[in-house]
């Protein structure tokens, strides 16, 4: 079984033979290099492959992308706003080390209460950037940002932080 990295989603179909443009939270402008499949999650959890044809690099968080068997503007628009992922390993390679989605499969500890799972997802908003994990059979979402994060430790891949008293309180009653 792979694992699957949600990097964005297809935002806009651009010009007429069906290429979108790709919004992506890799943390830094990239064509994806070496990777020739995307995945499309076009029901839940269904990771459909979509092999890319060319990429080209739009800014910083844009890339165009064409892929096969994808040829006119209708067939495009279908699949506008669907959620794209990547295989793991392309995940890793792509990645910017500074981006928060380069914390996917970090464990996280908590100062006081040790370690509460496995990062599954990374949220990001506005005004802040958000973990999700699994913590007693629960989902949580855990702020990560200047008051709550201690260090990151990427080479054992641990998220330290220090969270609020009575936050982990909320999600487990």
């Amino acid at each position: 079984m792979n694992n699957y990295f949600s990097i964005g989603k297809l935002v806009s179909v651009f010009g007429l033979q069906g290429e979108f443009v790709l919004k992506h939270s890799l943390g830094k402008k990239t064509s994806l290099p070496g990777v020739e499949v995307l995945f499309l999650e076009e029901k839940k959890n269904s990771f459909i492959p979509h092999f890319i044809q060319k990429t080209s690099i739009k800014d910083h968080e844009h890339v165009f992308v064409k892929l096969e068997g994808i040829d006119n503007k209708e067939d495009a628009r279908r699949l506008v706003q669907m959620p794209v992922y990547l295989a793991e390993d392309d995940f890793k390679k792509q990645a910017s080390s500074s981006a928060p989605l380069s914390l996917l499969g970090f464990t996280v500890q908590d100062k006081e209460q040790g370690i509460l799972g496995t990062i599954e997802e990374v949220i990001e908003m506005p005004m802040q950037t958000l973990a999700k994990l699994t913590f007693r059979e629960k989902e949580v979402l855990l702020p990560l940002n200047e008051q709550s994060l201690v260090k990151v430790d990427k080479k054992k891949q641990i998220v330290h932080v220090d969270l609020p008293e009575g936050l982990l309180d909320i999600y487990l009653e």
